[in-house]
């Protein structure tokens, strides 16, 4: 009999004392600095910016194939990296034009990329799915395709006895039902792997409720103890919340050296893809997840604390946006590859 559509009250970890979200902001920025929050804030508004003016591009026919938008999830990536650095090994999923942005890689380069341009981050052949980095081993679009790219880059880091690195993996919730997730979490733990695995749990994949296809919920509390491993569930619509969970796994790993898995519960304010209308959602439903849009909450906290005004907030927003249109116009302008170029980097025994 087929399980119906339900919605779980998640319990959010904090390493704080303090439960309530304004005084956990307060124990952030004063661990952090304000110029780091801040700047988290522009990062999460480069974000916003490029996937609103590359969906623009999509719906003009610019850009061709799948569009996987992180409109909505910011806070989680942005979080993460912020608290722990981009000094590590990082993979991802077809949603990957976000991770890709905050490992250095530059507006110009992802747009041409998606444009399917010469001088695209994977010379036009990647497209969106899969992007790739100085520290970014790349977007996979085969569901779970990422996990033993993961592992064998956690692997790497205890053969080299790099003391402060970690392997990070970013996977959706639909990839838990997949045979490769529980054979990585194995390996992980059996091996004793540096690596943390960050399940975006925006409810929906595709077009089915995580309800409909995992037997049991919260995910990562649930799953973990199978590998012996930590779980832990964080807000990821909250900054603040998101950023005291990373800091505080990222530092229990490196004293474990061992794994942990952590959930994200998170809402994407678009289709699975741009062409996806999300028929399978209500306008109620998506009307009540955006009332916790992740960037209004960070700036209004901000605001709260004295750290930010409106001002300073659209002059922020302005900028990142004014960098997007310049992007979309250098993949405009931007050469195709050429034909005779077709077949290098393809391997074929």
């Amino acid at each position: 009999m087929e399980r119906k559509k339900q919605e779980y009250n998640y319990t959010f970890f904090s390493p704080f004392p303090e439960k309530n979200p304004r005084q956990i902001a307060e124990k952030v920025v004063e661990k952090a600095g304000k110029e780091k929050i801040l700047e988290a804030l522009r990062k999460m508004l480069l974000i916003r910016n490029f996937e609103l003016r590359a969906e623009s591009a999509y719906q003009h026919g610019k850009i061709g194939g799948f569009f996987h938008s992180y409109y909505g999830e910011e806070a989680i990536q942005t979080s993460l990296i912020t608290a722990i650095g981009e000094e590590h090994w990082f993979t991802g999923f077809y949603r990957c034009h976000a991770l890709a942005l905050l490992l250095g890689n530059t507006p110009n380069e992802l747009m041409a990329e998606l444009y399917g341009k010469e001088n695209g981050n994977a010379k036009g052949r990647g497209g969106s799915m899969h992007l790739y980095g100085k520290q970014l081993l790349g977007g996979f679009a085969i569901v779970g395709g990422q996990l033993p790219i993961a592992i064998g880059s956690a692997f790497t880091i205890k053969y080299l006895n790099e003391k402060d690195k970690i392997a990070v993996c970013f996977l959706g919730e639909g990839a838990v039902a997949q045979g490769m997730f529980h054979e990585a979490l194995n390996l992980a733990s059996l091996w004793e792997l540096p690596c943390l695995f960050v399940i975006e749990n925006n409810k929906w994949g595709m077009g089915t409720h995580v309800s409909r296809a995992i037997a049991k919920e919260p995910i990562a509390m649930s799953q973990a103890p199978s590998y012996d491993m930590k779980g832990y569930t964080l807000d990821g619509m909250d900054f603040f919340n998101c950023y005291a969970g990373f800091s505080h796994i990222y530092e229990e790993i490196l004293r474990s050296k061992k794994p942990i898995l952590v959930e994200c519960i998170c809402a994407r304010f678009r289709g699975h893809s741009i062409s996806d209308p999300a028929f399978y959602r209500t306008k109620e439903e998506l009307g009540a997840s955006m009332e916790r849009d992740p960037i209004n909450l960070l700036f209004t906290t901000l605001q709260e604390l004295g750290l930010i005004n409106a001002e300073r907030f659209n002059e922020m927003n302005n900028i990142e946006k004014q960098k997007m249109i310049e992007a979309m116009h250098f993949a405009d302008t931007s050469p195709w590859p050429s034909p005779a170029t077709l077949e290098e980097g393809v391997f074929a025994p």
